[in-house]
């Protein structure tokens, strides 16, 4: 096999050097958020709304772009300001937030509660499925060492009582995906005021083109993540409990993705709900097809629990050149108002918060 270049391993030691993520932290239950909650007209039916972004900030170190900081600079100014006024997101799920600026930019935007993961370092579970089709390519980055982290990080104003994450298994990457750790992020949060908890989920998944090897290697790969992002969410997640999952699915225009994933997984998607039921959904973007879920990378995943429902509100981008702001990434937001409701008599009381640090779990 051809060794790999001086400038290559230079290369990917300045990306290791660079690969960051905020600390981790969670706001006390007294000291929390608390939504508006209002009752159905015969009082039994309760009733709040919580806003989720999901957003891939491209926070990629140099050499991988360039000239990054000052529109990562701008994003955290424009959350924290969103976050000042009241009309901030309640939950961010981030992807691409690899860099020290990245980091700079979620913290920046003041939330008070934060997890990451999966982290550079974080051991991945052995490859159990033989070989991806087609041949590994040290010069597309399938170095067998992972450089940077997942990227990944949920923020919240809301109390996070639990939080994990998995990464991908070995040899579930394809192309220059495999220099990131990638996997999924999880974490419990508590709404007070509602009962029980709700679990967001987030991760990024391998990309098309841009990784750089051919359709047949990369759909493996992906193909293999769905599988292991759908085993993680069933594991974490009890179905009592409501499921938000929003990330860059990196699905756009791609049937054999789509096949995939429809197949594996049974949550809702926001984008085909809103594009089923424009009586129950105010869509604030311009969707152009009917099936404009296969349109975008970047999706939100619903589930009900047996005591909360969920139902998506409403859509709207951010920093898509809008009112909201200029583009300041290579991925827009995606903003979702999900209505939640629920039996009035299971009202809680604020919850206890018993949090602790995310730590890896094997798949």
């Amino acid at each position: 096999m051809v060794k790999p270049s001086l400038s290559l391993l230079v290369a990917l030691g300045m990306l290791s050097g660079c690969s960051s993520l905020p600390p981790e932290s969670s706001v006390e239950c007294l000291d929390a958020t608390r939504p508006h909650i209002r009752l159905s007209e015969d009082g039994k039916t309760a009733f709040t709304e919580i806003d989720v972004l999901t957003y891939n900030i491209e926070g990629l170190p140099w050499p991988a772009r360039t000239n990054r900081g000052p529109y990562l600079e701008e994003i955290g100014k424009r959350l924290a300001a969103f976050r000042s006024s009241g009309e901030g997101p309640d939950i961010i799920v981030f992807q691409e937030v690899f860099s020290g600026d990245a980091a700079d930019a979620v913290l920046s935007a003041g939330y008070r509660s934060i997890v990451v993961g999966p982290r550079r370092r974080s051991e991945q579970a052995p490859n159990t499925q033989g070989a991806l089709p087609g041949r590994r390519n040290i010069f597309k980055g399938e170095i067998g060492l992972n450089v940077m982290s997942a990227g990944l990080v949920i923020a919240t104003d809301f109390p996070i009582v639990a939080a994990n994450y998995v990464p991908y298994a070995s040899r579930s990457c394809a192309g220059f995906d495999c220099l990131s750790n990638k996997g999924v992020l999880y974490a419990e949060v508590a709404i007070p005021g509602v009962p029980g908890v709700v679990d967001v989920f987030t991760t990024h998944m391998n990309s098309q083109r841009a990784s750089g090897v051919s359709e047949e290697r990369h759909a493996a790969a992906h193909a293999r993540q769905t599988n292991e992002l759908a085993a993680f969410v069933s594991r974490s997640s009890p179905l009592t409990d409501p499921i938000l999952i929003g990330g860059d699915f990196n699905m756009r225009n791609s049937d054999v993705r789509h096949y995939t994933f429809d197949r594996i997984s049974p949550l809702g998607n926001v984008h085909r709900y809103c594009s089923e039921n424009r009586d129950k959904c105010d869509v604030r973007q311009d969707w152009e097809h009917e099936d404009q879920w296969r349109r975008v990378q970047n999706l939100h995943l619903y589930q009900s629990g047996n005591v909360v429902q969920v139902r998506p509100l409403r859509v709207e981008g951010m920093f898509d050149g809008g009112p909201s702001g200029p583009v300041l990434s290579d991925h827009n937001g995606f903003r979702v108002v999900y209505e939640l409701s629920w039996p009035a008599s299971e009202t809680d009381l604020p919850p206890t918060c018993a949090w602790s640090p995310t730590t890896a779990l094997a798949l």
